[in-house]
């Protein structure tokens, strides 16, 4: 053999044992999963460093739930795949926990642990349309398919910084996606800006108009940053399952159908 063939042999062999060791490339890229869900939280100064952890706990207890787990393991697939994102202002958004296969509880614990792991991403404002834009890029280069896709996006405040929000929202939904909002409300009004975090009409009435959409959307409330994992429990639960929030859920979570 010639070295030129022996260089471009090498060249073939480096390529595909790249291509092999991809994430996302193989069989894997085929894999079904019942849903393909990105849980999208607002990491946004409004956030405090004790509402910020309430809220990454509440994220790890509820996807370890067994009321979650129960809905996961109902589905055809008996498994999704979800990936963990933060957001704040024009540019701060960031991808904290890739791809992850959840079907049973010892997965489900992984993935609860690298949230509560993970360092805070942002402290910034609060581009909601920016949150939407970069979920919705994770689903191109999710490593599984599935027919229903969601993006979970959690929020204290209003869409302050960014490109339009509506924009955002329309562009996302025309390809099939369902954006669900589950929306922490402040005791307090900022001081510097009152109606972010309190605007008139209140934020769940903003969120059902100007965030959420697609297919059986819906906006669950909690009350306050304690209650964010009880109402996240129920807001996965209807998400897994594709059906909207129960009535009990409705009645003790000010629950608000698009």
């Amino acid at each position: 053999m010639t070295g030129a063939a022996r260089t471009l042999l090498a060249g073939i062999l480096l390529a595909l044992s790249a291509l092999v060791c991809s994430p996302g490339v193989g069989a894997a890229a085929d894999e079904p999963v019942d849903l393909l869900l990105v849980l999208s939280a607002d990491v946004s100064r409004s956030v405090d460093h004790a509402k910020f952890q309430l809220q990454r706990e509440g994220y790890a207890a509820a996807i370890a739930d067994p009321r979650v787990l129960a809905a996961i393991t109902s589905g055809r697939n008996r498994r999704i795949a979800v990936c963990f994102v933060e957001w704040s202002g024009v540019g701060n958004q960031k991808l904290v926990i890739d791809w992850t296969l959840i079907s049973d509880s010892a997965s489900a614990k992984r993935f609860g642990d690298q949230i509560v792991e993970a360092p805070r991403s942002f402290a910034d404002r609060t581009s909601i349309s920016g949150g939407i834009d970069f979920a919705f890029a994770q689903f191109a280069r999710a490593p599984y398919r599935s027919e229903r896709r969601t993006i979970d996006l959690s929020g204290d405040g209003t869409h302050n910084s960014g490109r339009d929000l509506a924009a955002a929202r329309e562009e996302a939904l025309a390809t099939g996606v369902t954006i669900n909002g589950l929306v922490i409300l402040s005791e307090r009004p900022l001081p510097w800006n009152p109606e972010h975090t309190n605007p008139p009409g209140g934020l769940a009435n903003y969120y059902r108009d100007n965030v959420i959409g697609g297919p059986g959307a819906f906006v669950i409330v909690a009350e306050d940053f304690k209650s964010f994992g009880q109402a996240l429990i129920s807001k996965l639960v209807a998400e897994i399952a594709g059906l909207p929030p129960t009535p009990h859920a409705a009645a003790h979570r000010h629950v608000r159908i698009r």
